[in-house]
């Protein structure tokens, strides 16, 4: 939880630059709702900080836009996304009480659809992008060269099971994608913070993996 904090706290400036030179406000400006969707929102409480610092962005960026006189910032609607099985209950328990947004879940997959056409105004997803949607067949089945032997991880594995786990990160990467595309508003930013290994590592070595290879174990 704190390395994900971190990674939110680095990601601001970024995201910060991103929505001041980007956004497109005008495109925005006859609406009177600004939405935001948080993909892999888990249960917080990062997910709120990721938000925020969108929803303090935005705001600057709409008054250095459109002036202080006689102005006013559009409300803000968030969607947590998540999977069924998630803890919303702990979520929207856990919702900071001086938050200057509407808060909605909604549930299923962020692999496809699950918001209207060019609805969104800005789509943000942090340390979940890389969830497969599902674990390759191959990898479960005995019978193959890409069988992983029962492991939860590819760290150490064999170049047969790094294959078939890249060819299903592809697929679930197009679907995501394509979904978004259709979803996001014209102009619409979207940010991913998502984890990597550094050139010229093996898998082995990144510091995810490492992690991961623990829990396995």
């Amino acid at each position: 939880m704190e390395r994900r904090s971190r990674m939110a706290d680095n990601a601001k400036e970024l995201i910060d630059k991103a929505i001041a030179e980007k956004l497109e406000i005008n495109n925005h400006s006859y609406t009177k709702t600004f939405q935001v969707a948080d993909l892999g929102c888990s249960i917080g409480p990062n997910t709120f900080l990721g938000v925020q610092n969108i929803i303090d962005a935005v705001e600057l960026k709409y008054q250095k836009t459109q002036g202080q006189s006689s102005f006013q910032l559009p409300e803000f609607q968030v969607f947590f996304n998540d999977q069924i099985s998630n803890d919303f209950n702990q979520l929207f328990t856990s919702l900071p009480p001086e938050r200057r947004y509407y808060a909605m879940g909604v549930l299923d997959s962020f692999h496809d659809r699950l918001f209207s056409d060019g609805s969104l105004h800005f789509v943000h997803s942090s340390y979940s992008f890389q969830m497969l949607s599902e674990v390759p067949k191959v990898v479960v089945d005995k019978s193959s060269p890409a069988w992983n032997k029962g492991r939860i991880h590819y760290s150490n594995a064999s170049d047969e099971v790094i294959r078939a786990n890249e060819a299903q990160y592809v697929n679930d990467m197009e679907r995501f994608l394509n979904a978004r595309a259709q979803e996001i508003m014209n102009g619409g930013p979207m940010a991913l913070i998502i984890p990597g290994c550094p050139n010229g590592k093996s898998h082995s070595e990144a510091f995810v993996n490492i992690k991961i290879e623990l829990l396995g174990s």
